[in-house]
Order: structure tokens, then C-alpha cells, then sequence
């Protein structure tokens, strides 16, 4: 696949050209392929990897309009973060569904989080706080650091009927920290991790 910079025959061109080449965009990125049938084969695998992908995307939205605790803005601006960190352009939700068909095809429980409170009213510390959309989640840790990158701190999480806590101490004010929950190894949703967030510490 080709990046189109201008000019190539037109700006922002889109479609198909004698059916030889498809224009399209593609992420914020200008794109051009040659043209294909598409042939919609559906193998075993093939159906099994689209049923869990429509899974993941059923619970992202089922979260966005749960009544108590929603996967609002500031979630999916923390998954945005976290999509942030690979090379390839992807929006929160990709990373968001791309998490949830890992954890499921590693065969444990998906999970998407939301409602997250990251509270540093006392100073030195930062009170987080986050739900699971899954009460099979037993078990994670929060992992926190200066750069969203290198987040070598962590701390035990309590975990109960999806509420996800823990508190992270010794922190310099004034200083940011990048912040995120991931289940821990051998949990039933081990794999399944929160977008990162981030708050300064008073």
C-alpha cells in the first residue's frame, strides 16, 4: 500500500480508477492500492477472529452507555494514549477492540475499562480508581510512571465486583504520572489492560 503525497492526480482523491487503483484515506493518511475483488471467504478461522472482533465491539458500546459506570472521554482519551505508543496509526477504539481479541484469543476473559477517578486531592499520592466491565477480574496492578512509556512502578490493585483501586504514594509534586491497569498473570482476564491516564501529583 502506498501513501499518496500531493500531487498525485488530484488531492484527497478517493475511489476506484479503471479498476486498476483504489484512492482512499486511510487513518488521516492519504492512500493508494491496486484494485482487488473482494472474495469474502469465510473459513473456520476467519469467522471465529470477526465473531470475536463484533464481541469486542459490542462491549466497548455497552460500556459507553452503562448507567453507573460509562466509559466516557477521559477512557477513551486514555486508550487514545496508549495507541499512541506503537508506530501504525490507531484510534482508542482500535486499541481498546485490538486488546479484547488478544486477551480472547489467548483464551481468558476480555475486559474493557471506564468510569476511571484518578483523585490527587492528598497530597503525595494518587487515589486511583477504575471498573471493569467483567466481574471475573480478580487480580491486576497499577503501573505508573513519568512518561507513558516507562512505567516502572506498580502497585497492587483491590479488586471487587469490577472496581478496581489502589493508592500510589511517595509521589513529587507537581510532577505528571502516566498511569494504567493491567490484570495479572494467571487471572482469569489476565492480558486485559486500561488505556493510559495521567495526573499530576499535589
Amino acid at each position: 500500500m502506498a501513501k499518496v503525497n500531493a500531487p498525485l492526480m488530484s488531492f484527497g482523491a478517493s475511489g476506484a480508477l479503471a479498476k486498476a487503483l483504489v484512492y482512499f484515506p486511510w487513518k488521516g493518511i492519504d492512500c493508494v492500492r491496486q484494485y482487488v475483488i473482494p472474495s469474502n471467504p469465510k473459513t473456520t478461522k476467519q469467522t471465529t477472529q470477526r465473531g470475536l472482533m463484533g464481541d469486542a465491539v459490542d462491549a466497548i458500546h455497552a460500556m459507553q452507555i452503562d448507567g453507573t459506570h460509562p466509559l466516557g472521554d477521559a477512557d477513551a482519551t486514555a486508550y487514545a494514549t496508549w495507541a499512541s505508543c506503537y508506530g501504525s496509526p490507531r484510534t482508542w477504539f482500535n486499541q481498546a477492540v485490538k486488546n479484547q481479541v488478544d486477551v480472547a484469543v489467548a483464551t481468558n476473559t476480555p475486559c474493557i475499562f471506564g468510569d476511571a477517578d484518578m483523585d490527587n486531592t492528598t497530597p503525595g499520592q494518587i487515589d486511583a480508581e477504575l471498573w471493569a466491565n467483567e466481574a471475573t477480574i480478580a487480580a491486576g496492578k497499577f503501573f505508573y510512571g513519568l512518561t507513558k512509556t516507562a512505567m516502572l512502578n506498580s502497585v497492587a490493585a483491590t479488586v471487587a465486583a469490577k472496581s478496581c483501586t489502589a493508592t500510589l504514594p511517595s509521589l513529587v509534586a507537581g510532577t505528571k504520572y502516566y498511569i494504567q491497569f493491567r490484570a495479572n498473570a494467571a487471572d482469569p482476564c489476565e492480558g486485559a489492560e486500561s488505556g493510559i491516564y495521567s495526573e499530576y501529583a499535589t
